[in-house]
């Protein structure tokens, strides 16, 4: 069928509306965030629209839905993983932005990112979780408060010592690595 198709219109529709409540249960069964649900199953519904062509008319629909699903979930657990890792990096060119090497080769912010790292594992658990919370999970003052049931300023102020701290700790371990 083509796009063009007027009945092709009704029929993904109906598919649409046969499907949108157990694809959206699914989502969440997959332990997608509430607020993110309905987007990625309607992203399931707009794939299944661009690869309409494959699927065989035989199947379930149902259980390709779902496999669309499965697979939007596996690249945002993907993604993820990236996000983390590249704001672990912005965390490093925070702290490091006021010190005095201008030096930008790489292996020398490798470095820094690895005393980075090492000195997070040195910080207390709960100044640990401050900075994953804000930095990994990428959660502003607000969330970070009513998680650790702290206030936003309380926060705030703790987020300043702790990059102060980690900066501090990645200096002496550049300066004295030993």
């Amino acid at each position: 069928m083509n796009t063009q198709d007027p009945g092709f219109d009704e029929s993904f529709e109906r598919m649409v509306a046969e499907n949108h409540v157990q694809l959206r249960s699914f989502v969440r069964m997959l332990g997608v965030d509430p607020d993110w649900v309905d987007d990625l199953a309607q992203d399931a519904f707009l794939v299944a629209l661009r690869e309409r062509e494959s699927f065989d008319q035989k199947q379930d629909v149902g259980k390709w839905l779902r496999g669309i699903a499965r697979n939007l979930v596996r690249n945002e657990i993907r993604k993820d993983a990236r996000r983390r890792r590249i704001l672990h990096e912005g965390l490093a060119e925070l702290l490091l932005q006021d010190a005095d090497w201008n030096d930008d080769d790489p292996d020398w912010q490798r470095t820094r990112l690895s005393h980075l790292r090492d000195c997070v594992e040195q910080l207390p658990p709960k100044s640990r979780e401050i900075v994953t919370g804000r930095y990994s999970n990428g959660w502003n003052a607000t969330d970070l408060a009513d998680h650790l049931n702290m206030t936003a300023a309380a926060v705030r102020q703790a987020l300043m010592r702790i990059r102060q701290q980690l900066k501090g700790c990645v200096e002496d371990q550049l300066i004295d690595p030993a």
